[in-house]
């Protein structure tokens, strides 16, 4: 005990004294050195004592399935900085292959009492995935947000990127190029976002008297767009509209594997207009997701629930951008 007061103590700045009368919730202390206390034992790992353990500490969990794709460490850090600016500590939680799962984080997070989550990519938006956890941070009327589309029966607010707005553009642009064969690669078929693209992407082709049969589903990976584009590839498409940038740099490489040509033989867009796709080779035409935006609404949303404010369970959508490079041209 006498270890842990020191380094509470070291780490906020004030005497053992004061923190011992914070954890004895002893009189004499200012708010907000109380509330420094209490956060520097959430983040430091240690148990608050009883007959404070009802409190949250002004932490919130920022959930995210990966950092390989540039998208979530951008959604991170713009989340990150508005919710210091509120003066709110972030905890990044990253699932990865074997590690913590995202049930598990949301275990981890409760134990430390956080302020709220947000969720960005997860299980959420998988419809045959466990959503257990989701529903316990509900029953404990945690403040939660996610980030992009979800299923149906979860009643969170969500921030979400306009899918059919996104496949609109993207279809009609390479409509407008001449292409009448366009593959679409998608995530694995129980994604949400994922399901929106393909309705939306057989209705604008439809409109236009195209096939729609050109569809694959892969991982969210170079690898899988690679795969999925490979099996396109043979039956002739000479565009291939992609789902996430990293699916669209694989279906480049798949196309270049093939020995075509990008954008000369076969056009690529993808899907987020994360950081550095404006240097591949060839810069990738995508869409791009107004990350800045959706972020601020993000911690919006969760500050205003945590202030004691009510938040419908309902979607915002914000509207994305086609950002026209050089992966796209007229069809040869």
């Amino acid at each position: 005990m006498t270890r842990r007061l020191a380094e509470v103590a070291r780490k906020v700045g004030v005497s053992e004294a004061t923190v011992s009368r914070v954890l004895n919730g002893r009189s004499g202390v200012s708010d907000s050195t109380r509330t420094a206390v209490l956060t520097a034992l959430d983040v430091m790992g240690y148990e608050r004592p009883t007959q404070l353990r009802g409190e949250r500490a002004r932490l919130v969990g920022l959930v995210l399935p990966e950092l390989q794709n540039p998208i979530f460490p951008a959604f991170a850090e713009i989340m990150g900085n508005a919710l210091a600016q509120q003066g709110f500590t972030p905890v990044l939680c990253t699932r990865t292959a074997g590690g913590v799962s995202e049930a598990e984080y949301v275990e981890l997070l409760l134990e430390q009492h956080v302020s709220g989550v947000v969720f960005a990519g997860g299980l959420f938006a998988q419809a045959d995935a466990v959503h257990t956890h989701y529903h316990r941070l509900v029953e404990r009327k945690i403040p939660t947000v996610l980030i992009n589309a979800a299923v149906e029966h979860l009643g969170l607010p969500q921030v979400s990127c306009d899918d059919v707005v996104a496949v609109e553009q993207a279809v009609g642009h390479l409509t407008s190029l001449g292409h009448q064969k366009i593959g679409l690669v998608l995530g694995p078929p129980d994604h949400i976002p994922s399901r929106r693209k393909l309705a939306t992407f057989k209705t604008c082709v439809a409109k236009a008297g195209l096939s729609d049969e050109h569809v694959e589903h892969g991982m969210f990976s170079i690898e899988g767009g690679h795969a999925a584009t490979a099996r396109l590839l043979p039956r002739g498409v000479t565009a291939v509209l992609c789902a996430s940038d990293p699916l669209a740099l694989g279906a480049v490489r798949a196309a270049r594997r093939q020995g075509l040509s990008v954008p000369n033989d076969v056009s690529v867009v993808g899907y987020d207009d994360s950081a550095l796709m404006n240097c591949t080779d060839p810069p990738l035409t995508t869409t791009r997701q107004p990350i800045e935006a959706m972020g601020r609404a993000a911690v919006e949303l969760l500050v205003k629930q945590t202030n004691g404010g009510s938040v419908a369970a309902e979607e915002l959508l914000f509207a994305p951008e086609l950002v026209v490079r050089g992966s796209t041209a007229r069809c040869p």
